[in-house]
């Protein structure tokens, strides 16, 4: 017999280090001759995202086109500290650390423009769309690349860096702030249950999640349809079946993870509450939206046939055995 039911997974999710340990990313912009930028940021991409996001962060703080910013990463000759790429962290932490140091190289380059002019008020120069323009006479400006030009044989560069807010918790009280910010999703899980054969089917499945301002939309929704497929694979087939310190699923023979064929298409609701100390409002996303997966399959399969089952992966010969089991006790 085939039953159906839902289930919902809620969570919260604490982005960086936190609990007071030091969580810093570094960088540094530098204009170059021909009037771009390049952003160098020790940023690891794994396939989140992060070259284009920081990308779209330094030209929307310089007010150029993608066109116009060059990323340098990964490389430690080059790069400033950015911190790991774990704990959801480096769009708000580096994004931050990027805005901070695409302004302070503005800064620089208004400095450099007032003398030009000779003008006293620096703080007053505009910089936008790819040029600099004088105080008190908007027609008068200069493109990035004269700027760059009075800079002589030297290249204008900004760094700057930002330190996450985070306490630890006091032992005694439990108090504190151990991370900041915290993100928020809730996912939406049917299923249907075989209970013949203990086969668990993904029907329908829905996640919103709070991403404080979309700085990638593309992203967002490529990062939750990974997430999901992550929690899916977590919740039903994934296991490593570890024993006295030997992994006996140890290839991909085994150790089972979802196909496409094993993955419903996941409607995904992007959830936008800009987050005031984030740059341009973004927080990460990238481990969250994997978190509320096995709990609203484990509470669909629940309603489904009435088993509270409490380890993961529930695999069929698993649930097979707990209906079994109600089933002897009535």
């Amino acid at each position: 017999m085939k039953k159906r039911g839902k289930g919902l997974g809620c969570t919260f999710y604490g982005t960086g280090y936190g609990n007071g340990f030091p969580d810093v990313s570094r960088a540094r912009v530098q204009l170059e001759k021909d009037g771009s930028v390049t952003v160098y940021v020790g940023a690891t991409e794994v396939g989140q995202g992060a070259k284009t996001v920081l990308s779209q962060i330094a030209a929307e703080a310089m007010g150029l086109s993608m066109s116009e910013i060059h990323f340098v990463c990964e490389n430690t000759d080059e790069t400033p500290d950015a911190g790991t790429a774990a704990a959801s962290r480096q769009t708000y932490n580096t994004g931050n650390a990027v805005k901070r140091t695409a302004e302070a190289l503005m800064r620089e380059m208004k400095i450099l423009a007032a003398r030009h002019w000779q003008v006293e008020e620096a703080q007053k120069i505009l910089v936008d769309g790819g040029r600099v323009y004088h105080p008190s006479d908007k027609n008068t400006s200069l493109v990035f690349k004269e700027v760059a030009l009075l800079a002589g044989e030297s290249r204008l560069t900004g760094e700057d860096s930002f330190t996450a807010m985070t306490t630890q918790l006091d032992d005694e009280t439990g108090q504190g702030n151990p991370y900041w910010p915290y993100t928020f999703n809730v996912y939406g899980i049917e299923v249907e249950v075989d209970t013949d054969t203990g086969k668990i089917v993904i029907t329908k499945a829905v996640c919103a999640q709070d991403v404080g301002r979309a700085v990638n939309p593309k992203l967002i929704e490529g990062q939750m349809d990974g997430g999901f497929a992550m929690g899916l694979g977590y919740a039903l087939m994934e296991d490593v079946n570890l024993n006295k310190g030997k992994m006996k699923h140890d290839r991909f023979s085994n150790y089972l993870i979802p196909t496409s064929m094993d993955v419903p298409e996941l409607e995904k609701i992007i959830i936008e509450s800009p987050e005031s100390t984030a740059p341009y409002g973004a927080k990460g996303i990238g481990e969250p939206v994997m978190l509320g997966v096995a709990p609203a399959v484990l509470n669909a399969i629940h309603d489904a046939v009435g088993v509270r089952m409490t380890t993961i992966p529930v695999t069929p010969d698993k649930l097979l055995v707990a209906i079994k089991e109600q089933e002897r006790k009535g």
